[in-house]
């Protein structure tokens, strides 16, 4: 009787285990993109990786909510901020264009919307958007390669209002955001 008790014990704490796994491996919130490891350029040129959690978002917010309301009453949406610059020389330019060029072929998979597409002889840049019913954006991932210099990588998670985009991209100055949510400008 005791042995099959801590059989089934047993039995229950691994399937707790792996359910917990299951279940972590699945809570990524929606609008987060997984852009994996990059290598820095052998060159020793320019390498950024900066992670802003929920916790810091939070204590940002009480900090600076006073001084800027609106900042702070979109940073309470805000659940995570990963930005990724990588110098590029001959060293990593291949793998990181191939990673850039995957990138914007699964967010496509996935549904995410492409809101801002700019290429031109040395740049190719591209915002795109999950988006939650008609009100709400759950995820921005901009992706920048910038001629064969360096490539930027952007996911902001959250419950983001989508009128609220170009303040964020005013705030974090991310260029192709910065004009996204304006209201037209009236002809005189």
């Amino acid at each position: 009787m005791i042995k099959s008790i801590i059989r089934y014990g047993g039995g229950v704490a691994a399937a707790a285990l792996l359910a917990t796994t299951v279940a972590s491996a699945q809570t990524a919130a929606p609008g987060s993109v997984d852009f994996g490891t990059f290598t820095p350029p052998a060159s020793g040129g320019e390498f950024v990786e900066v992670n802003v959690s929920s916790n810091i978002i939070a204590m940002v917010t009480k900090l600076g909510g006073q001084s800027e309301p609106e900042l702070a009453e979109i940073a309470k949406g805000l659940r995570h901020i990963h930005v990724n610059v990588i110098g590029l020389d001959d060293s990593n330019r291949a793998s990181v264009e191939e990673r850039f060029k995957t990138i914007r072929a699964e967010l496509d998979k996935q549904g995410w919307e492409k809101v801002v597409t700019v290429q031109g002889k040395d740049q190719d840049v591209s915002v795109q958007v999950k988006t939650h019913g008609s009100d709400t954006v759950e995820g921005i991932a901009v992706t920048v390669m910038d001629g064969r210099h360096q490539a930027v990588f952007v996911n902001i998670v959250g419950d983001i209002k989508p009128e609220k985009l170009s303040v964020i991209g005013e705030r974090f100055n991310i260029e192709p955001l910065k004009k996204i949510g304006l209201p037209p400008k009236k002809s005189s």
